[in-house]
């Protein structure tokens, strides 16, 4: 069975939006703290081979960007990579190879989950973290914290999502102030 690795960066506040997205005024702000060291900790996070599960606005925006950027382990793991794209419009999935799954996130991750194959690598799409932990289709959790605050934005965990519980597998921090956390879930928090 494959497991499922959420990778979200995110400010102090758990903020995770990034770009020119609406009234959000920050742009990408995870720019200054941006190290070699980091960059090596991420590819490393992702592991040698992998496929994605993206929702549809984060593969348009990946898809934008990605196919584009100069060779590197990073863009080549990311462009070779199967997409799972959680949408209900399958049509103009031009970054491939790609599959589109439809609009039911819970069984489609449960059947893709099923299936043989790498990993599987979630980052931004942040409507789909929420339903699939309620749903305990995550395995592991890397938050890459940055040593800022942003005051608003979106969130990396949506308000309503279930109490829930995690083991914290390693930390790493980097010189620029940047902390690695990954957790692996525990289960629903029991008051």
């Amino acid at each position: 069975m494959r497991k499922l690795k959420i990778i979200e960066h995110t400010s102090l506040d758990g903020v995770i939006q990034h770009g020119q997205d609406g009234d959000f005024p920050y742009g990408d702000w995870t720019v200054p703290y941006r190290t070699p060291a980091g960059r090596e900790a991420i590819i490393a996070a992702h592991g040698g081979s992998f496929d994605l599960l993206l929702g549809r606005r984060t593969y348009d925006m990946w898809s934008d960007f990605w196919p584009k950027a100069p060779s590197s382990p990073l863009a080549d793991g990311l462009n070779a990579a199967t997409k799972y794209v959680a949408t209900h419009r399958p049509e103009g999935l031009e970054w491939g190879p790609y599959v589109g799954f439809g609009p039911d996130l819970i069984e489609g991750v449960r059947r893709i989950k099923s299936q043989e194959g790498p990993d599987l690598i979630l980052s931004g799409s942040s409507t789909l973290t929420s339903p699939l932990l309620e749903h305990g289709l995550a395995d592991e959790i890397l938050l890459v914290v940055y040593p800022v605050l942003l005051g608003r934005g979106k969130r990396f965990f949506a308000e309503g999502t279930p109490a829930h519980t995690f083991e914290l597998v390693r930390t790493e921090s980097m010189s620029s102030g940047v902390i690695l956390s990954t957790y692996k879930a525990a289960g629903p928090l029991n008051p």
